[in-house]
């Protein structure tokens, strides 16, 4: 599934984008634990959560993750978006929750790490 696509189904808007954005997910990853993403070994996932952090992106960095879903309708800050930047990271945000989110992700084919 394409990060636009994505976009596209979740009514979400792209707050940070690069050239990347028709780039290919094949797995999702929802947690608030970001102990639990650290433990991630896939390429080519997005991590969806409602943590709305500097350290959400910073986790996603370590764990060299790329795209990053915030749902629940939090606002990402201008810290979130600058670091998101400078690590060449796209950031979406939707205004449903966790579970419609991976329930509609799911249905439309991507699939779980695990």
């Amino acid at each position: 599934m394409k990060i636009s696509e994505i976009a596209k189904i979740l009514d979400a808007q792209i707050l940070v984008s690069n050239s990347n954005i028709d780039s290919r997910i094949k797995y999702g990853f929802a947690s608030d634990l970001m102990s639990d993403v650290l433990t991630l070994d896939e390429e080519e996932i997005i991590l969806i959560t409602g943590l709305c952090n500097i350290q959400t992106i910073r986790t996603a960095e370590m764990a060299n993750i790329n795209c990053l879903l915030i749902v629940r309708n939090k606002q990402a800050s201008e810290e979130m978006i600058e670091l998101a930047i400078e690590n060449d990271m796209i950031i979406l945000q939707c205004e449903y929750s966790l579970f419609r989110t991976v329930g509609i992700l799911y249905e439309n084919g991507l699939r779980p790490v695990y």
